[in-house]
């Protein structure tokens, strides 16, 4: 698999990750307006392209499930990622 847009995904999946990590601990602490007004979008344009790019990758059906689950669903779907890609580096080539 071209590693190029596992880049921009892996990206994505942090980006979504650290903004999910940053709204709850806002509301659950101070909950300033300001933060949640920046970190809700920046969350949901994050989550959005991961859905797209795990998407596009045309991957196996349970990759694009994994996807749609909010904060750590990019980190799940890059770590499905690469497990069916080693599976199939070490698979022999048919004869």
């Amino acid at each position: 698999m071209n590693p190029r847009p596992l880049r921009h995904l892996r990206i994505a999946a942090q980006a979504e990750l650290v903004s999910l990590i940053v709204l709850l601990a806002n509301v659950f602490t101070v909950h300033l307006k300001p933060i949640s007004s920046v970190m809700g979008p920046t969350h949901g344009c994050a989550y959005l392209f991961v859905v797209i790019a795990t998407w596009r990758l045309k991957p196996a059906p349970a990759v694009n499930i994994v996807a749609l689950i909010p904060g750590i669903g990019g980190q799940l779907a890059l770590r499905l990622l690469a497990r069916n890609s080693a599976d199939q580096a070490q698979q022999p080539a048919p004869p």
